[in-house]
């Protein structure tokens, strides 16, 4: 009679435990059987007993899942007792086999965690969290105040001041001075033209025929109500602005080797009017960056920059070994399914963070551009893929492009001109020899090379 055979798995974890994480309580497990379980309640006092309750078993390590919100508070109470915490992703957890219950879910957890099969999520440090929460509050108010633009349109179009036609911005210089007027009271259409900027293409006469409205009651007080959350909405990123500023200088006041860095200006980086509201971004970027000029990368807009800033960090960069590791976190990267030596699939994976939907905005921009390396790149791709795939893969570049600056701390410095394949292959076999030359001590004037092997891309 054959005997059954059992394969058991090497522990990784010895003090570990898992958590099962809900919103009105949560199930720790220690072990397998149901008497190392035990259900906790979401309130600080709650929080703490949790802990002591691990410390009581020698726990050192803690595997949960990010459900949702209700993993920070517990997060911060478990770093502050000295117990390790792994955060992973939920659809790493969810094969156990049975009923789905809190107890079953817990100990799965535990179970994965004590032999090594969960990996941690990316968390950034503390400074950077604290900038993300107030990069993404103003986020927030600027689709309120993008909303109350809309509604404001809508108004006006109501009672016909067909303000969109004269003017290409409702919310600008001239069209705010006009809503604010007619807010006030004046429905004098030669009287609301005289706020005309001077910029303003349109003459004042045909604006004036645009402003012949029907002055309904009920929506002039909608375009009012309208325009007064606008203008709170506006405040409030004032506000924002100000708190990031304040946070920023302060974090390159730490560093005074930081303070004494300069930069070039660049005048053709268009800013937009949602743009962060902080003097000399350009040099502050490049002062926080510890000497990286980021915005040297065509394409790349003072919101990329913050972006980068607010969701990464400096210190998030050094998480990823390689740049490839950064392309695949961002999903950048194509996914490659291979069975029986054959590519069954090699999509992108779906979802998007924040960072990933600015470095493709930068992509897009950079296929209007003409003549640079990152454009003649994406030509190239959209020529034979079409202008989506163009974009994925620009953004994969620019994200390798940025690893590299940030961590190597090297500049940018594009390749002037395009290089084929084979000219790429004797690029590769030169390097490669030149680091055979550096392993065995030789000399280019011993092989009588001269400066053949001088040329050097950086990217």
């Amino acid at each position: 009679m054959a005997r059954k055979k059992k394969i058991k798995m090497e522990i990784i974890n010895y003090n570990a435990a898992g958590i099962d994480v809900g919103s009105k309580s949560h199930f720790v497990a220690v072990g397998q059987s149901l008497e190392d379980v035990k259900e906790f309640g979401v309130y600080a006092e709650d929080l703490v007993k949790l802990c002591e309750w691990l410390l009581s078993y020698g726990i050192t390590s803690v595997a949960m899942e990010s459900t949702g919100d209700y993993w920070q508070n517990l997060y911060v109470e478990l770093q502050k007792h000295g117990i390790e915490v792994v955060l992973c992703n939920g659809k790493f957890t969810k094969n156990a086999k049975g009923k789905k219950t809190d107890v079953k879910d817990s100990r799965w957890i535990q179970k994965l965690h004590s032999l090594g099969l969960l990996t941690s999520s990316f968390l950034p440090d503390e400074n950077t969290e604290i900038l993300r929460t107030y990069c993404r509050q103003r986020t927030n108010w600027l689709e309120l105040a993008a909303s109350a633009s809309r509604k404001m349109q809508k108004y006006l179009k109501f009672l016909n001041f067909r303000l969109d036609v004269v003017v290409n911005d409702v919310c600008g210089l001239t069209g705010l001075k006009i809503i604010e007027d007619i807010c006030n009271g004046n429905l004098d259409p030669y009287s609301l033209a005289e706020h005309r900027h001077y910029n303003c293409r349109k003459p004042k006469e045909e604006i004036a025929k645009a402003l012949h409205g029907n002055n309904r009651v009920d929506y002039l007080f909608g375009l009012k109500q309208e325009y007064d959350s606008y203008k709170f909405f506006q405040r409030k990123i004032k506000e924002c602005d100000k708190e990031i500023e304040k946070l920023i200088k302060n974090e390159i006041q730490k560093h005074p080797v930081k303070q004494k860095l300069k930069t070039t200006a660049k005048p053709h980086k268009r800013i937009n009017k949602n743009a962060i509201d902080i003097k000399n971004f350009n040099q502050i970027a490049y002062q926080y960056f510890g000497g990286v000029d980021l915005m040297a990368i065509e394409g790349v807009s003072h919101a990329t920059v913050m972006s980068i800033m607010s969701e990464i960090g400096i210190d998030g960069f050094k998480k990823f070994k390689t740049a490839k590791e950064f392309c695949s976190w961002l999903r950048l990267a194509p996914n490659n399914k291979i069975s029986g030596g054959k590519i069954l699939s090699n999509k992108i994976p779906k979802g998007s963070n924040r960072l990933k939907i600015a470095l493709r905005h930068s992509a897009n921009a950079i296929g209007n551009l003409k003549d640079t390396h990152m454009s003649d790149f994406f030509k190239r791709i959209a020529y034979r893929k079409g202008r989506q795939a163009a974009v994925s893969a620009t953004a994969r570049k620019l994200a390798t492009v940025i690893w590299t600056m940030v961590v190597k701390q090297v500049p940018y410095d594009p390749p002037t001109a395009y290089l084929f394949l084979d000219q790429k292959r004797k690029l590769g076999l030169v390097k490669r020899i030149k680091k055979q030359m550096a392993k065995f001590d030789i000399k280019t004037e011993d092989i009588n090379l001269g400066n053949s092997l001088s040329p050097n891309y950086n990217f």
